[in-house]
This record gives structure tokens, sequence and C-alpha cells, in this order.
């Protein structure tokens, strides 16, 4: 009955889930016909008037598009074509990003005709539905639509969003919408070393924008051209591109190219350290690291980089003051307070490496991290009812093999062997192969006087040949 029940449930949650998605399709035309008239067709002229580039855009406010800093640059005259095939030019640019690859373009047109597009505020769910109205042109009004696949936080950017949405040449700044017509990102088509990267920029960097006096748009070009800053900020975008994918071997040579054509770069030498790193090349990481935070010596998380490369190389003296200098700028980071702990331990400082871990658990009470490496500690300080409770709480998140070993282990301290041989039959129930749990069971036994089943347990570690076996034996028959 109760089979046919659950049945029942999992279909109506089906046809339920069915139904939603097709309300959304039937939602879909609506939406399309309310976003189009807000996103227009950008197109870029050299000094001579030659084409130079396609892409896309939208209206913010009557008088305000953003688009893709990259769409407009090396050109000399922009212009705007509406879904009605009028044309506008573009007095010039208000405000750029060109680390998220956004520019903010002031543009006359007759209110009636731009409509703006409201923007999110917050960031969007994965699976979330969204549309993408781009303008490639022959194509403009094109419509592709999608879920959120992934939010990202990348180290030192920020977040990025990636999206199912297929973005198209000339669809470069289009508006990535949520099903209530909010702009959720700006959509960008990269190309970085032959592979297109379709990903969207969070509509929070809009906000973020910062409005300078009007510049016109070859001015802005010629700047740009001579500008080391602005060469390095492509490059340096081209290089977040890739690493919304993980692609840190590709991503590097960018950040190392951006930091050759500015070296006062210091967010190119962040990534060019963190990529550095994941790539287990920890001396060079180092390096980078350091010469980021010589340039901004008030930017947490580039100290939480030389902590992490300098605990890597051995260097835990220099790990942990790297860690403490981070959260003197920014103690709201839970994995800092992680870092400064593991980097304490290596140095055999346990009290303040105990400390360390209660206050990332203080920032992050989930951190299963350091609530394990905290009751590690407690063991080593012989802390037993400390280190039981954190290992309790350890099996929430963790519940696993090693988990309930740890438990086991202080209950046996103790002395409540009966409670830690529960304990330990829980972990081998878990992880049959886990040799030092299952001694903890055997020696478990022989404190409660059960020898017989002690010696199951030797007879098992001993036909896996185990170290533990002989150890196990030495109780049994002392």
């Amino acid at each position: 009955m109760k089979t046919a029940v659950r049945q029942l449930a999992f279909a109506f949650a089906i046809a339920g889930f069915s139904a939603l998605n097709a309300a959304a399709q039937d939602f879909l035309p609506e939406l399309v016909k309310k976003i189009k008239p807000s996103s227009v067709a950008i197109e870029t002229f050299d000094s001579r008037g030659n084409s130079l580039s396609r892409g896309s855009g939208f209206f913010i406010a009557p008088d305000r598009v953003i688009t893709n800093r990259h769409v407009i640059d090396k050109s000399s005259r922009v212009e705007l074509h509406l879904v009605d095939g009028k044309k506008f030019a573009v007095k010039g640019v208000i405000a750029v990003d060109g680390e998220g690859d956004l520019a903010m373009l002031q543009v006359d047109v007759p209110p009636a005709l731009a409509a703006a597009l409201p923007i999110s505020k917050s960031v969007p769910q994965e699976g979330e539905s969204i549309v993408v109205v781009g303008n490639p042109f022959g194509l403009e009004g094109s419509v592709s639509n999608g879920i959120v696949s992934a939010v990202r936080e990348i180290s030192g950017y920020g977040k990025i969003i990636q999206i199912t949405a297929p973005i198209s040449p000339g669809s470069s700044g289009s508006p990535v919408v949520n099903m209530y017509g909010q702009v959720i990102g700006v959509a960008t088509l990269q190309a970085a070393e032959g592979q297109s990267l379709n990903f969207a920029v969070p509509a929070e960097r809009i906000l973020q924008l910062k409005i300078s006096e009007l510049q016109t748009v070859s001015s802005l070009s010629a700047v740009t051209q001579k500008n080391k800053r602005a060469v390095a900020e492509s490059l340096y975008s081209q290089g977040v591109a890739l690493l919304s994918r993980d692609d840190f071997a590709r991503a590097l040579p960018y950040f190392e190219k951006a930091t050759e054509t500015d070296p006062n770069y210091a967010e190119a030498w962040y990534q060019a350290g963190f990529s550095y790193g994941i790539l287990a090349r920890h001396a060079e990481a180092l390096k980078a690291s350091k010469q980021a935070a010589k340039l901004r010596p008030e930017w947490a998380e580039t100290y939480v980089n030389i902590g992490a490369s300098s605990y890597a190389l051995g260097q835990f003296g220099p790990a942990a003051e790297a860690y403490r200098q981070a959260i003197r700028l920014d103690d709201s980071k839970a994995d800092t307070q992680y870092g400064l702990g593991l980097s304490l331990e290596k140095l055999n400082r346990t009290d303040e490496e105990t400390l360390a871990y209660k206050r990332a658990l203080a920032i992050n009470p989930g951190h299963a991290g350091a609530m394990e490496k905290l009751g590690l500690a407690y063991m080593k300080l012989k802390r037993w009812n400390d280190a039981f409770l954190a290992f309790e709480g350890l099996k929430i998140y963790k519940p696993e093999a090693k988990t309930y070993n740890y438990i086991g282990e202080s209950l046996y301290e103790l002395g409540k062997y009966d409670d830690a041989s529960e304990a330990f039959t829980t972990a081998v129930n878990y992880n049959p192969d886990l040799e030092k749990a299952r001694y903890n069971l055997g020696r478990s036994y022989v404190k409660l006087g059960n020898t017989a089943m002690a010696q199951v347990q030797y007879e098992i570690l001993k036909n896996a040949r185990s170290d533990w076996a002989d150890r196990l034996l030495v109780l049994i028959n002392p």
C-alpha cells in the first residue's frame, strides 16, 4: 500500500513539473515580445566609415545602453539599430568595467522607442529558466532560451554565470533575462585560443558601474590603444572566461601577458598567482601573489593566496602570518580562519589552532573541515569530551567511517566502552576496509571482556595482513 502511495505521489510530482515546464513554455512568447524592444543591435565603424564589428546591447534607461566593452573596442563611431529598423548614433561612453567586459553607452533615443529593462539585484538560482535576446545582424531579435547551469565564484573576481542558452556571434552584450523579465546577466561570447566561451556577467556589475564624464567612442578607443591597462584588462577578461570552465592552464598565459603589458595591474598578478597555485607551481604562485599584495596591500585575498602558497612550500610560519594579515583586513571568511588553523597545526601551536577553527565555525557552523580539525586538535589536547562533541556535529555533514571512528575513539578515552563499540561497529559497516576502526572495535571488546568478539576482529585483520593485527593480539593476549 505504501509503495503504491509513493508511486502515486511521484507521478503527481512529475505531472506537476511537466505542467510548470509547459506553462513556462506557453509564457515564453509573451516574455520575448516584452523584451525585444529593449534589445538593440550595435554596429561599429572605423574613422573611414567602414564597418568593423557587430554586437548587441539593451536599454537600462531611455538614454543608456549596456553592451560588452570588447564590442566597441578600436571603433571611431557606434550606431544602434532598433528592432523596428530605426538607427541612432551613440553619443559616447559614460562608464566602463574592463574586467567585467562591460560598457555603458550614452544615447539619444525617443523615450517611446527605448524600453528599459529592470536589473535584478539578486543572484540567479541554478536551474532557473532564462532567455537571451540578441541582435546578430540579419537576425535582429534572435531568441535563445535555456537555464542557469551554474553560478561560479571566481576567487579575486566575483561571480560568473554559466548558461545553456547558446550565444551567436554578434550577440555579445545581449541581456540574459529571467522569467520575470529582469536582467540577471549580460551575455558574453569570448574567443580564447580558438575556443568559444559562452557565459554571462552578473547584472550586479551593471549596478556597480561608476558613471564618469561623457567620452566619445573615438577618444576612448585612442586612449585604449595607448593605455596599457586597457589592453591588460582585455587579456584579463579572456583569462577569466577560461577560469569559468576551470581551465587554469589555458587561463594562465592571459594573466601572464596582462602582467607583462601592465606590471602595475594587481588583479592580473592575483589571478596569475591563483592559477599557478592550482597548477601546483607554488614558488611562482607565491612570487605573483606577493606582487599583488605589494600593489594592493589592503586586499585580503592576496594574503590568503600567499598563505596557501607558503603552506604548500612548507613555510608554515610565513603562512600563518599571511593568514593573520588577511584576517586583519577581512575577518568574515571561515576558510581564512581554517587556513590559519592548518598552519598553526604544523607549528604545533594547538591551543591557537583550536581557536582558529572555533572562529571558522562561528562564521560558518557547517564548515566540516574546521569541525573535523577542531575535534582532532581536542584529541591532541586530551580534551575527549570536547572532541566527542565536535565529531558528533561532524557526522551531520560527513556521515562516514572516519567520523564514527573518531567518535568511538573519544568515547573509548572517556571510558564509555559500550558506546564506543557501537560507534566503531558503525564505522566498520560504512567501510569494512578501515583497519583502524576494526582494531578499535577489537580493543573495545577487550575492555568489555568479550575476547571472543575481539578475536574475530583480529582474524579479519590478520587475513588482511594489516599492521593493526599484532597490536590487537597484544591486547587480547597481554
